[in-house]
C-alpha cells in the first residue's frame, strides 16, 4: 500500500479509563486506584481522558476533560459491589470517545477481573464495533484463581488483540503500579503510519492490515487487525497507530 505518512510523536489521545467496581474487586480496589492515578499521571498532559466505573451497569464518571485533578476524583470510588457488565462498559466508552473525543487517537484502559456476568451486550458485538472504529484497547486482568484466569484472559485477549492493545496480566497486586505505567510508556511512544488504500470501495467490507518490520533486532509488531470500509467511513486514507515492542522501540 502506498505510504503516506510515518511518524512517531507523543501525540495527545483521548482515553477511556474503565475500571472494574464490581464486588469481586473489593480487595483489591485500593491498589486498582493507585494504578489507575500512576497511568494518568504518566500521560501526555495533553491528553483527555473520561472514567467509566461499573459494575452491574457501567457509569460515566467524570465527561472528557485534561483537568487531572477532576480526573483523580473520578477513579476514587468505595462501594465496589455488584455484578460485572464489562462488555456494556466497552459499549458505552467507544461510543463515547467515537461522539465525544476531540484527539486524533483513541485508547480505552481496562482494569478488571475480565469476567463478565451482567452486560446486556456480547462480545461478538463489541468485536464489530470496534472493528468499525480507531480505538486501541489495553487491559489489566486480575484474577482470583484459576477459572477465573481462563475465562477472563481470553475475553481480554478478544478485546485488545485485534485493536492494536495489549492485556497485561500482573502476577501479584504489587505489580500493578508498573502495569500501568508500562501501559502509559506504550500509548506515548508509538510510530503513526497513513496510507491510502488500493481498493477505495466503501463496500462494508473487512480490510486486514499486516505490518512487518525488518530490523536486525528480535521485534514484535503491534497493530490494529483491520478496519471495516463501510459507508459514510474515512478512507481513502487510513491511519493506525503502531506498537513496536523490542530493543528498537525507545
Amino acid at each position: 500500500q502506498p505510504i503516506t505518512l510515518f511518524s512517531r510523536e507523543d501525540i495527545p489521545v483521548s482515553v477511556g479509563l474503565l475500571i472494574d467496581n464490581s464486588g469481586s474487586m473489593r480487595l483489591v480496589r485500593a491498589r486498582v486506584e493507585a494504578a489507575a492515578r500512576a497511568l494518568v499521571g504518566a500521560s501526555n498532559p495533553r491528553d483527555e481522558a473520561c472514567v467509566v466505573n461499573f459494575a452491574d451497569r457501567p457509569r460515566l464518571d467524570v465527561s472528557l476533560t485534561s483537568d487531572l485533578r477532576t480526573v483523580l476524583a473520578g477513579i476514587a470510588r468505595v462501594d465496589a459491589i455488584g455484578g460485572t457488565a464489562l462488555y456494556d462498559a466497552v459499549e458505552m466508552a467507544q461510543g463515547y470517545l467515537h461522539e465525544r473525543a476531540s484527539r486524533d487517537r483513541h485508547v480505552l484502559v481496562v482494569i478488571t477481573d475480565g469476567n463478565d456476568n451482567a452486560s446486556v451486550t456480547t462480545m461478538a458485538r463489541i468485536q464489530d464495533e470496534l472493528a468499525q472504529g480507531a480505538i486501541a484497547v489495553y487491559a489489566i486482568g486480575l484474577f482470583r484463581d484459576q477459572e477465573a484466569m481462563h475465562r477472563g484472559r481470553r475475553d481480554l485477549e478478544q478485546l485488545t488483540s485485534r485493536t492494536g492493545g495489549l492485556a497485561y496480566y500482573p502476577d501479584g497486586i504489587d505489580q500493578i503500579d508498573g502495569v500501568a505505567l508500562e501501559i502509559a510508556r506504550q500509548i506515548r511512544n508509538q510510530y503513526t503510519i497513513a496510507y491510502t488504500p488500493l481498493n477505495q470501495a466503501l463496500d462494508g467490507s473487512y480490510r486486514a492490515i499486516r505490518v512487518q518490520v525488518r530490523a536486525p533486532e528480535r521485534l514484535t509488531v503491534v497493530t490494529r487487525a483491520g478496519y471495516r470500509a463501510a459507508a459514510g467511513s474515512t478512507p481513502p486514507s487510513s491511519l493506525s497507530a503502531l506498537s513496536i515492542v523490542g530493543s528498537a522501540a525507545g
